[in-house]
């Protein structure tokens, strides 16, 4: 009985003084605090993303020497290029006009289509599963596939035209905005929601009056970003007969036209920056 008593003694006293209190002659061994690794978990991590990176760089076949020997023909590309080539600058301006045109165009018709696509998507406003989950599938079908595949599929279905290259651009962008919007409208307070909910207002007069209000600057931030993107994404349109500035471009790199090619790039650097410079300034008074 005293043996006993000692012993529980001894325990009451380990506990007494913490959780990293021992008996005496005894270690208990460290353990890893939250969150942390072990040293042989960390170097077996990092052994797996150097393994990771060395099969990307092996799948993407780069080659340093190759870029050696390409370097000195870029340059000697760019030294034909100058002087840039006026003789077909009106031609060249109307298809930029083009491509700006199937952004502006395209961006639209998404931000309509997203706008009512949200709110089924969004969680604090559709909480069934049923409705939501179709919603959200939707909308990450159209993100996933990039707006190049669709004005090829455009193309095929429509014709040659810049008609192909705002329907890809249209739907490719849904996807991107309607997730944007439903994500910019769960970040919402639901107080403001739930009290007009409250007061029995329906589903459309929430959404009008007591949602757009404070979503609306968000929404129009959103809408600016892609049509940045737009326009720089359908440049490259015009490859598969899309429409726009894009297939100049090509004509010029096949022809090996580079001062031509030269004034291809200036335009499209001055379309660009003019789109981003007013797209900043339209954010800027919205914040």
């Amino acid at each position: 009985m005293t043996d006993v008593a000692a012993r529980h003694g001894r325990e009451a006293e380990a506990e007494a003084d913490g959780p990293g209190a021992v008996e005496a002659g005894e270690r208990r061994p460290a353990t890893p605090g939250p969150g942390r690794l072990p040293r042989a978990g960390k170097a077996t991590a990092a052994l797996v993303v150097v393994a990771g990176f060395a099969l990307c760089v092996r799948l993407a076949e780069i080659d340093p020497a190759a870029l050696a020997d390409g370097l000195p023909r870029m340059a000697g590309w760019a030294a034909r290029a100058w002087p840039p080539s006026t003789d077909e600058l009106g031609l060249l301006l109307q298809r930029a006009a083009e491509t700006v045109a199937i952004a502006v165009v395209g961006t639209t018709l998404a931000a309509a289509a997203a706008l009512v696509a949200c709110v089924p998507a969004a969680r604090n406003l559709t909480p069934l599963r049923l409705v939501r989950v179709p919603a959200r599938w939707l909308l990450n079908a159209c993100r996933g596939i990039d707006s190049f595949v669709f004005a090829l599929l455009f193309v095929a279905a429509v014709g040659l035209g810049p008609f192909a290259g705002t329907l890809g651009v249209a739907v490719h962008t849904f996807g991107s905005m309607g997730k944007l919007f439903a994500e910019s409208i769960e970040g919402l307070p639901g107080g403001p929601l739930e009290a007009a909910e409250l007061t029995g207002a329906s589903r459309l007069k929430v959404v009008r009056w007591a949602l757009l209000p404070d979503v609306a600057p968000g929404l129009v931030s959103v809408g600016l970003y892609m049509l940045e993107f737009n326009i720089r994404a359908s440049i490259v349109l015009g490859v598969v007969g899309a429409g726009g500035i894009g297939q100049q471009l090509k004509n010029s790199i096949d022809l090996l036209d580079f001062p031509r090619l030269f004034t291809i790039l200036i335009i499209m650097v001055a379309m660009v920056t003019a789109v981003d410079q007013l797209s900043a300034r339209i954010r800027a008074r919205l914040g």
